[in-house]
């Protein structure tokens, strides 16, 4: 079998409970008494606190532990399925709670006004408020907090199987170096996040709560599932290939979304040494805005493509995230410019002008 993650338990044994429990009551309380940065949303009164400290701390207590005994670092690598139904069945109990309290809601702000669309299974799938809270708690950043950080203690529990089992090899370590990079860059620049598609316009509903804490960590890590029980042996070209992949890729990635959240901040910031080009008054086509309409999504894609590369090439299960991220990010690139086109009328025309490619310059 491909993946090799306890494929007999299907169902989520009370040991996987336990994790899943402890993890959720650790972020909540690291969340609230640990130290970090507030910062208002460019758009919502909502705020993000900076969390790095939090996932540094929980992998040094981890790490403790399992120095003493106390827990294995194989618990996630051994009970891989156990603990995906255990989150399923969470993310089908928390949307249905999310849904009853949303209709009752009759809060009028922008974050909590519930939409009701009378359709049971729409509003339980998209939800029904924007950015719901419990006991203080943001939940729609805890949740994504939540799956980055699962993201990379899975990996971290696939790396110390590897060890354990003689089986690391390069590509795991690329691999690894890769998403840890990557995850400790998000929780960096997590105030980026506040002027994000998900966080200003995504109701929490169940395609978000799935996403966050079941997709997240458990289909982007299949690539360190694979390589455990595949060995892949690079040549110093290719290892040199995915390394440029990664970095132009992030490059990308994170330039694009530090000019988009600074220009909404401040709109007279200047890009690359020179003034901000601005259709409108509102939409930015200078930097890597001026080069394609979603630049970003570029960066993504390039970024995704380099944790499936350290796979080689004699399997296509390893590029499952790549090709996943691809299919979403052209959906959501659609949805978005038809959102656009209605909001901005002739200024969005006059910016299809000026930037003419979606994703990828003379592509597409």
């Amino acid at each position: 079998m491909l993946l090799d993650m306890d494929l007999g338990v299907l169902l989520p044994s009370l040991q996987s409970v336990y994790v899943l429990v402890f993890y959720f009551v650790y972020l909540a309380v690291a969340g609230e008494i640990l130290p970090g940065k507030v910062i208002r949303g460019v758009l919502l009164s909502d705020g993000s606190q900076l969390r790095l400290l939090a996932l540094i701390l929980l992998v040094a207590i981890l790490g403790i532990c399992a120095k003493l005994g106390i827990v294995s670092p194989l618990v996630v690598a051994d009970r891989g399925l156990e603990l995906l139904s255990a989150t399923f069945i969470f993310c089908v109990l928390v949307t249905l709670a999310l849904y009853v309290t949303g209709r009752s809601s009759s809060n009028k702000g922008s974050s909590l006004k519930p939409h009701v669309s009378g359709n049971l299974v729409h509003d339980w799938w998209f939800g029904i408020q924007l950015n719901p809270q419990f006991m203080s708690i943001d939940l729609k950043f805890f949740f994504v907090r939540a799956g980055m950080m699962g993201w990379l203690l899975i990996n971290l529990s696939i790396l110390a199987k590897s060890v354990q089992d003689g089986s690391l090899s390069q590509s795991m370590i690329l691999y690894q170096i890769f998403c840890a990079l990557y995850i400790l860059d998000y929780f960096v620049h997590e105030e980026y996040m506040t002027s994000t598609w998900d966080i200003i316009a995504e109701r929490l509903g169940f395609m978000l709560v799935f996403g966050d804490l079941l997709w997240i960590p458990f289909t982007f890590s299949i690539q360190g599932w694979w390589l455990l029980h595949n060995k892949v042996e690079l040549t110093v070209p290719a290892i040199v290939v995915n390394c440029l992949v990664f970095l132009i890729g992030y490059m990308v990635f994170r330039g694009a979304n530090k000019q988009k959240h600074i220009f909404k901040k401040n709109p007279k910031t200047p890009i690359w040494g020179k003034p901000p080009v601005v259709v409108g008054g509102k939409l930015l086509v200078s930097g890597y805005w001026g080069i394609a309409r979603h630049c970003n999504y570029l960066g993504d894609l390039m970024l995704a493509l380099s944790f499936s590369l350290p796979c080689g090439i004699s399997s296509p299960v390893p590029y499952f995230y790549p090709i996943y991220l691809l299919i979403l990010l052209i959906w959501r690139e659609r949805r978005d410019e038809v959102r656009c086109a209605e909001k901005y009328k002739e200024i969005w025309a006059e910016y299809l002008r000026l930037v003419p490619w979606r994703i990828l310059p003379y592509v597409y």
